[in-house]
């Protein structure tokens, strides 16, 4: 009896893994098969869906044979709690069960080899009744196979939530209480663009990526296309959106329009997106015209990285949120005064320089809020600022959460063509879909989609037709931003992190070279003089460091190289640098006499005078003195005689310098190569000794030489 247990139990030990789509050997066999999925239909299903489809393709990511690959739909509970949702965005193991056979999708695939995947399910019957009441549902793509050396095993998954607003075949009911909702729509560059924009000077990118972006499939441009054609004759969804601008963008793609370079290792090349930049922005100002705008932080950066560059002083923080007056003579539209979206949540230093600057609302993180408002504002504690939450986990569903280690699933935002599905779900599940009576829902839904957001023109399309059906279909009603902001704020609370997410922060190795950059900036502007012809202002000279300043602590920097984010600002303070210079001398100087003077050109190419002074290095036999202060005029090159003491003769050589009263360097150094005839004090005291010891021997030899013919001997050389 012993024996045949221990069989059976070996028998259905094998036997599950067939059953249940999954084994023991999951966790070591890992996510050995990458599921792409190029189609969703319907992304939300309603009493008239009949079919439910998925397409993709399977591909062999693993090193090993993959024998009978398999594919099913699987569909869990209707999720009742935000924990639920959370499971399917981090591909937790959700308790579900199959709602189609398993369909072969290929005999075998070899390592990288690739196979399409297509499902079709009728949504009748018993399928049916696995949706039989509104609200949101967990579906996962299930792919099963067998690895050489190993057993059946789940290889490769996509878990997604689907909305429900009436069950296949039957009527939707009548609902009551749906919250307000209002979407943000982002628009702003992958990274900042800008290589180098010195003042009266080209635009340098410091790449072509952006023209990229802007025409065609473009993000840029499908972002723009997909709401122009959304909002087009749908006054209720144009009533719910509002668009985030960032004024770098702007300011970049304007600049584009009238010719840039792009920068490379060989040097600038000029840059091929002109026309596009026409086009984009065009289309924009059309888009836009009559519509909600709201501002952006200038390159979206991170205020509080931005606080740090120059401790106690909140003149950057200032010029990072003053980008409505740029928004206003590009986009031709004027932005809603003093508010401001922010990437993250501002520390309170922060608030209060942004409450100087005029800024009164800021939209952030519902999670950051204490207490959470249900969807209402709340004015800061000790500010006049009100912050307007966000949804936390719509956004979370758009951008992503942190997946279960070791999981062979993926939530449906990593599939390009799908990545808006999981921000449906959770859109439809925070506003109550299929909730029980009485359960607490938000009064107002504020959705911000991913700042950066990089799905195709059809997804983004496909988006914004569900959120214009959940409008038709009494999910959400719409509601201008300006109309939820003249609500007064809902309490008063604290915002701020409870542990900030390194992660999340600007790297301190940025922060660092940025206030060194800005050491510098701040030491040639005060050097720096008005000249009486070209009437410019010294400040307007520095500007372009402290925009490159902004530009590294962007948001987009996060978790990429440090030196690529302060590449700008570095480029910016020597392009500022570069332009006052010692000339290199074309041949030897002669000195004359010991105390001649060494001719020094300079050249000032900056439309200001400014104040310096020279340093010299290497100067071993060469004296100066170059503690005064020199004034060099702007827009030209002069000689100057600088007093010089040479202490030997001979040929040497000395390096000649420029630096402003504050030791921040100019240009680079010049080289120069000198000779000399004149004897310096030590070499002449040298000589009178070596002569005066030259006498005395001499004078000591004739005395012996005398003294000896006295004596009578031979004197004997």
């Amino acid at each position: 009896m012993k024996r045949f247990a221990a069989a059976f139990l070996s028998v259905l030990f094998l036997a599950v893994p067939a059953f249940t789509g999954a084994s023991v050997a999951q966790a070591e066999e890992g996510a050995r098969l990458r599921v792409d999925l190029n189609e969703l239909a319907p992304r939300v299903l309603t009493g008239s869906t009949t079919t439910l489809t998925v397409a993709g393709t399977v591909t062999n990511t693993g090193d090993r044979k993959i024998t009978r690959p398999q594919v099913r739909l699987q569909v869990g509970d209707r999720v009742t709690t935000s924990r639920g949702v959370n499971d399917v965005l981090s591909g937790a193991v959700v308790k579900d069960s199959p709602l189609t056979d398993f369909a072969p999708v290929a005999d075998a695939l070899e390592p990288g080899q690739t196979a399409p995947l297509n499902i079709t399910v009728n949504l009748t019957g018993a399928r049916a009744e696995r949706f039989s009441r509104p609200g949101v549902y967990p579906l996962l793509v299930n792919v099963n196979g067998t690895p050489e050396f190993g057993g059946p095993a789940r290889l490769g998954a996509v878990s997604m939530l689907m909305p429900v607003l009436a069950a296949p075949g039957k009527q939707a009911t009548g609902r009551a209480g749906a919250p307000s909702m209002t979407m943000l729509w982002p628009l702003t560059s992958s990274v900042p663009q800008v290589y180098a924009a010195p003042y009266g000077q080209p635009l340098v990118l410091r790449d072509d990526r952006l023209a990229a972006e802007i025409e065609g499939d473009g993000r840029l441009n499908a972002l723009v296309t997909a709401a122009a054609a959304a909002v087009h004759g749908n006054s209720n969804l144009a009533k719910s959106m509002c668009f985030a601008l960032d004024p770098d963008l702007l300011t970049t793609v304007d600049a584009m329009s009238r010719g840039y370079q792009v920068h490379t290792d060989g040097g600038n090349v000029q840059g091929k997106g002109t026309e596009a930049a026409k086009t984009w922005l065009a289309s924009l100002k059309t888009l836009l015209t009559g519509r909600c705008v709201v501002a952006l932080p200038f390159a979206d950066a991170d205020l509080d990285a931005v606080a740090k560059i120059r401790p106690g002083d909140t003149s950057l923080v200032t010029a990072a949120v003053s980008g409505a007056a740029t928004i206003q003579q590009l986009a031709g539209v004027t932005p809603q005064t003093g508010v401001l979206w922010p990437g993250g949540t501002p520390s309170e230093a922060v608030l209060a320089a942004l409450s100087q600057a005029g800024v009164r609302t800021v939209l952030t993180d519902a999670g950051k809020l204490a207490p959470a408002a249900a969807g209402g504002g709340v004015t800061v504690q000790g500010s006049s600022v009100r912050a307007q939450p966000t949804d936390s986990l719509v956004s979370a569903a758009m951008t992503g959460v942190p997946t279960v280690p070791d999981s062979v699933t993926v939530p449906a935002n990593t599939e390009r063509a799908i990545s808006s599905q999981n921000g449906l779900g959770a859109l439809a599940f925070r506003a109550g879909l299929g909730q029980p009576a009485g359960q607490e829902r938000p009064d107002h839904l504020l959705v911000a989609p991913p700042r950066r957001w990089d799905a195709p023109a059809a997804e983004l399309t496909a988006y914004l037709e569900q959120v214009a059906g959940f409008i038709s279909a009494g999910v959400v009603t719409p509601i201008a931003l300006p109309s939820l902001l003249s609500a007064d704020p809902a309490a008063t609370g604290a915002v701020g992190d409870t542990g900030q997410d390194p992660s999340a922060a600007v790297d301190p190795q940025v922060v660092s070279t940025l206030s060194a950059v800005e050491g510098q900036a701040a030491g040639m502007a005060s050097s720096m003089q008005l000249d009486a012809t070209k009437r410019v202002k010294p400040d307007d000279v520095v500007a372009p460091v402290r925009l490159a300043e902004l530009r590294g602590t962007s948001t987009a920097w996060r978790g990429l190289p440090a030196d690529a984010a302060t590449a700008n600002a570095q480029a910016e303070i020597a392009a500022i640098s570069d332009r006052v210079s010692v000339q290199q001398p074309r041949q030897t100087i002669a000195l004359a006499s010991g105390n001649s003077p060494l001719p020094v050109y300079v050249v000032n190419d900056l439309p200001v005078g400014i104040n310096a002074r020279f340093t010299l290095s290497n100067n071993t036999g060469l004296r100066a003195d170059v503690s005064k202060e020199v004034s060099f005029p702007a827009g030209g090159g002069r000689q100057y005689l600088l007093p010089v003491e040479a202490l030997r003769a001979g040929r040497f050589s000395v390096d000649v310098s420029l630096s402003t009263p504050s030791d921040t360097p100019l240009g680079s150094s010049a080289r120069f190569e000198l000779t000399s005839t004149e004897y310096g004090a030590i070499t002449i005291i040298a000589t009178v000794a070596a002569g005066v010891a030259l006498l005395l021997l001499a004078s000591r030899r004739i005395y012996r030489r005398v003294k000896d013919a006295r004596a009578g001997r031979d004197v004997v050389d």
